[in-house]
């Protein structure tokens, strides 16, 4: 805080009173700067308690304590305060008599915060009130500046009630933004209803606020959005007019997933799972190559549709798992035209499915179809003949089905149908 001798001399008693009190942080602080001030500034520099006051504040280890002026500076401060005094009386015995209090005794505190308070307010009402001519031009400064006092804001209706009934939406609603009830021209509803009732309108509804939107994606905003990326796509080639033809040119299909959740994170764990779909039929494959290619994949492979399903998941990225696939479909097909020496030694009870040629059933077959044709006296008739007949056709083929589909009611009645043409057997009368 300055000495009394550095201040301005145009501060008035008052304003060197709050200015002090505020400033000082504890009441025995208060109370010293208070009645040194105050009783410097009374119109009797002479008075008895104001000299004791500064003489007994007079330490040097007291930072608060102002220096007493020298008789010049005393001078002139007097003779301006004399000035002021005359316009404020009130105000210095007022205060010189809040600080007599307060050094008299503690007990006298909620006085003094008394006494000031009145000098504030006589100090408040004495003050010359602004002239209306003043009080207009500040008005229109602040109109000028944008700050319309509130008395004199008029009340502007919401956007929704000067909304055009054919107005562009995709320009109320131009990206991803929070539900505004004023620009919603719906009358939308969204809550717990309370006591039965209808849930709460959409003015300050917080639930329409948390929740997600899709106010920016309406049909015509979609439109407009695929009619600005049509100049960066190229048409799709005229020769691909069917599925077929897609699925001929492109055999390998790649299934991904986009996530649009309503969370704190727009990543998704599962949209790096890549699924990967081939036809073996559209693979360069043989017999070998199929059926070991088959044996390796295992349950991934579907005989009713001929399709090769590989699902990856083990990479953290999308473009990892994708890349992980191409490669083990890579791996799978080069390993599958690979035979080895092992392979040689596969017995029949290792096949992957039943083979009907060189087995034990074409053998026992043959062999008692020659049976029959020799005690028939034929015997110009060779194995070629007789496979190519429709009696071993259709035993072959019910053979194949009992074997490979397993006993079922249509394939057990096919089979002993084969089984009587073949032994020529007649039904009973």
């Amino acid at each position: 805080m300055p000495p009394v001798d550095t201040l301005p001399v145009s501060l008035s008693p008052l304003s060197v009173i709050l200015s002090c009190f505020r400033e000082a942080k504890s009441k025995r602080i208060r109370t010293k700067v208070l009645s040194s001030y105050i009783l410097f500034y009374s119109r009797d520099e002479k008075n008895s308690l104001g000299s004791i006051a500064l003489t007994r504040h007079s330490s040097p280890r007291d930072p608060l304590h102002p220096r007493i002026p020298n008789a010049a500076a005393q001078s002139t401060i007097t003779q301006q305060r004399k000035r002021e005094i005359s316009h404020a009386a009130p105000l210095p015995k007022m205060a010189a008599a809040a600080a007599g209090w307060a050094v008299s005794g503690s007990g006298r505190w909620p006085a003094l915060a008394r006494c000031c308070w009145r000098a504030e307010m006589v100090a408040y009402f004495s003050a010359p009130a602004a002239s209306n001519r003043e009080a207009k031009q500040r008005e229109d400064s602040s109109r000028r500046r944008g700050r319309t006092s509130q008395l004199i804001r008029s009340h502007i209706p919401p956007r929704t009630e000067r909304m055009a009934v054919d107005q562009d939406w995709s320009s109320v609603y131009p990206t991803a933004a929070a539900f505004n009830p004023s620009s919603v021209p719906l009358p939308i509803r969204m809550g717990y209803p309370v006591k039965g009732g209808v849930p709460p309108a959409k003015e300050g509804n917080l639930e329409l606020i948390k929740i997600p939107n899709f106010l920016h994606l309406t049909p015509p905003a979609i439109k407009k959005h695929c009619a600005a990326l049509r100049d960066f796509c190229t048409e799709w080639p005229s020769a691909l007019d069917s599925d077929e033809k897609c699925e001929q040119h492109f055999p390998i299909e790649i299934e991904t997933v986009d996530y649009v959740s309503a969370g704190t994170s727009i990543r998704n764990p599962k949209a790096r799972i890549v699924t990967l779909r081939v036809k073996l039929s559209n693979l360069n494959l043989d017999d070998h190559a199929k059926k070991k290619l088959i044996k390796l994949v295992g349950a991934r492979y579907c005989k009713d549709t001929d399709v090769l399903t590989i699902i990856i998941d083990r990479c953290p990225l999308r473009r990892q798992n994708y890349d992980y696939g191409i490669h083990l479909l890579t791996v799978l097909y080069h390993e599958s035209w690979k035979t080895e020496a092992w392979e040689s030694e596969k017995t029949e009870e290792d096949m992957e499915e039943y083979i009907w040629e060189n087995s034990s059933s074409q053998r026992n077959a043959l062999a008692t179809l020659l049976q029959i044709k020799a005690t028939e006296n034929v015997s110009n008739v060779t194995k070629e003949e007789l496979l190519a007949s429709e009696v071993v056709r259709n035993y072959r083929n019910s053979v194949i089905a009992l074997k490979n589909e397993g006993e079922t009611a249509s394939n057990m009645s096919q089979y002993k149908e084969s089984v009587k043409k073949l032994l020529n057997i007649q039904a009973l009368p």
